[in-house]
């Protein structure tokens, strides 16, 4: 393949460039079994603290683990309202092991075996979903009961936000907007800090700490109110400006993440 078609493919995929006739895909190595939790915070259990020290830990975990942060709205059991963060994650090996990396990088987190969960690779993708393990025949099924609306905005982070940064996206979080919106942090580092920034068109290698990527969800028979759920995206949006990457920032993605507006 000619060094032309090689860099659209990289850089753009199938969406913006056109037909795919022919790829390779490498596989690689992973253990029989892997270990999986997912510990809920709210705010009134330091989650905010809590995502505020992941931001400097999470880059330099072990190349085995993998823990990302989706935070949401929540009421709790007296009714009243808050941000419940879900710290969820999978590593590439056993129990033991695990406990060992977070205790030595994430003390804070406070996980126990109790929260460890041990199962194949291709069960943890049904897990992450939120899917019962038991049989794998949901991933061949293409049906998707429930079809309604989504908006997302994705951003990049260099350095941590601190913590008034983060009080300032929740206060966000409480508009009636958000009811059915959510913040997804994954991180960065490990191979992605491997790779020169200038091997491949995706630029965010060395130096980028994570992924912030920003969602609001309606349903069909909320379509007419599209402009309330969009505009609120675009006011968390230009509220993160002066915490995340520029240069210019509208170009700091991807195509399948690329914000267009």
């Amino acid at each position: 393949m000619g060094e032309d078609l090689f860099w659209a493919i990289r850089g753009g995929g199938g969406a913006s460039f056109g037909v795919i006739l022919a790829w390779k895909v490498r596989l690689v190595d992973i253990p029989e079994r892997v270990t999986v939790f997912t510990i809920y915070r709210d705010l009134e259990q330091n989650a905010t603290q809590l995502i505020h020290r992941w931001q400097y830990v999470a880059p330099n975990f072990d190349e085995d683990l993998f823990l990302r942060i989706v935070s949401r709205r929540n009421i709790t059991s007296n009714g009243r309202m808050t941000i419940r963060a879900a710290f969820n994650s999978v590593f590439l090996g056993g129990t033991d092991r695990l406990l060992a990396v977070m205790q030595e990088n994430f003390p804070e987190l406070g996980l126990v075996r109790d929260d460890c969960i041990e199962m194949s690779w291709i069960q943890s993708i049904l897990y992450n979903v939120g899917f019962p393990i038991d049989s794998l025949e949901p991933l061949l099924d293409r049906y998707q009961p429930d079809v309604g609306y989504y908006k997302g905005k994705s951003d990049y982070v260099q350095e941590p936000i601190p913590i008034s940064g983060f009080e300032g996206i929740w206060r966000r979080f409480y508009e009636p907007a958000a009811e059915e919106a959510e913040i997804l942090l994954t991180p960065y580092g490990g191979k992605m800090a491997e790779i020169a920034d200038n091997a491949t068109p995706f630029p965010h290698r060395a130096g980028y700490l994570y992924k912030m990527h920003h969602m609001v969800f309606w349903e069909a028979k909320d379509a007419d109110n599209a402009d309330k759920y969009i505009n609120w995206v675009r006011r968390l949006y230009s509220y993160e400006t002066p915490y995340v990457t520029e240069s210019p920032r509208e170009l700091t993605s991807i195509i399948e993440i690329l914000t267009l507006e």
